[in-house]
């Protein structure tokens, strides 16, 4: 009788699992115990009309997912890497500043805060409650601790929940939203991930879900450790099309809002194009023929955000275990950057 080997799982992907198990509680948690701090920072926002969201890695990758759903309240809402801050400063008179760091200690953080100056209207966004951010500014922290774990899945939830606090206390209906995290969308990743079974490369891209694309594309390099990036919708329809083939695969975000037609226009480009295809999608229009579809129940904003996230986590998981012995476990970063 032939035997089949069974692959162990890896201990880095395991610690990820550890994660997930209980990103949807401790995200829940983290939107009800920053009740307080949320008000402050919603109050700073109010009085200036503008925000300015600093970060790194997947904590800036936040900051792009959570810039519209500001803007969409009225908020001059901005989201930079802090390291471009640092290096080619946007003036902060006149700004509500949020630096998010799920450790509270990235070598950037650090420094900015050594060179920053004056810390009105500065708050903070982490994980971790004794961490330097947090005993520099007011901060919104996050349930649960520290993410343990490399790549980030649990700190980008509760970091999305902590967004949600902040929005609810400037008057935004936080329900739908909350609906989504109570209720986790069991989507089977199968197709999706025989899709990209050939490919060498992964391109994510969205319009207003940009932020969380980018996010996936960062897990899915750390994770896979092969070359996938982000390019907004409008970006990668001037001119990187050009890369597109069997070899190349995509993958889209379209939600129910106005900037879903143009996602549809590129998923029919991307299946001419021979790509392979897979739709997260939250739009309520129908499949795009040639693409794998995740459905979702239409949904916009945070609710879809929250809805489409541990899914997309599923499969960029799912994707580099297929390919890397030892998914999870870093080679050449770590977990907490401390140098630039």
């Amino acid at each position: 009788m032939m035997m089949t080997a069974t692959k162990t799982r890896p201990a880095g992907l395991a610690a990820i699992d550890r994660e997930m198990a209980r990103q949807h509680a401790d995200a829940r948690t983290s939107f009800e115990q920053n009740a307080a701090v949320a008000q402050q920072v919603a109050a700073a926002i109010g009085k200036t009309g503008r925000l300015l969201l600093l970060g790194m890695g997947g904590s800036h990758a936040v900051g792009r997912a959570v810039e519209p759903l500001y803007r969409a309240l009225g908020i001059d809402a901005l989201a930079l890497p802090l390291s471009e801050q640092l290096g080619q400063p946007l003036p902060l008179a006149g700004r509500t500043v949020l630096v998010t760091s799920q450790s509270g200690e990235s070598a950037e953080v650090v420094r900015w805060f050594a060179e920053a100056g004056s810390t009105v209207d500065v708050f903070g966004l982490t994980l971790e409650s004794t961490s330097f951010l947090a005993r520099m500014v007011p901060c919104l922290v996050g349930a649960g601790g520290t993410e343990l774990a490399f790549a980030a899945t649990r700190s980008l939830t509760v970091s999305f929940a902590l967004h949600l606090a902040i929005l609810a206390a400037l008057g935004d209906d936080p329900d739908a939203a909350l609906g989504a995290l109570d209720q986790p969308h069991d989507t089977d990743i199968k197709q999706a991930l025989a899709a990209l079974e050939k490919v060498t490369t992964i391109v994510t891209s969205g319009r207003r879900l940009q932020g969380v694309a980018e996010a996936l594309a960062l897990g899915l390099t750390e994770l896979s450790r092969l070359p996938c990036f982000s390019l907004e919708g409008g970006q990668l329809r001037h001119g990187p099309m050009e890369m597109l083939g069997p070899r190349i695969g995509v993958i889209l975000f379209r939600g129910n809002e106005p900037t879903a037609e143009l996602v549809t226009a590129m998923a029919t480009s991307v299946v001419e194009a021979g790509a392979p295809l897979v739709i997260f999608d939250s739009s309520g229009q129908p499949p795009v023929a040639g693409a794998v579809t995740l459905p979702f129940k239409p949904a916009s904003g945070m609710a879809a955000i929250f809805a489409m996230l541990p899914v997309a986590q599923r499969l960029m998981i799912a994707f580099a275990d297929a390919r890397v012995d030892n998914a999870g476990t870093p080679v050449r970063t770590t977990k907490i950057t401390r140098s630039e």
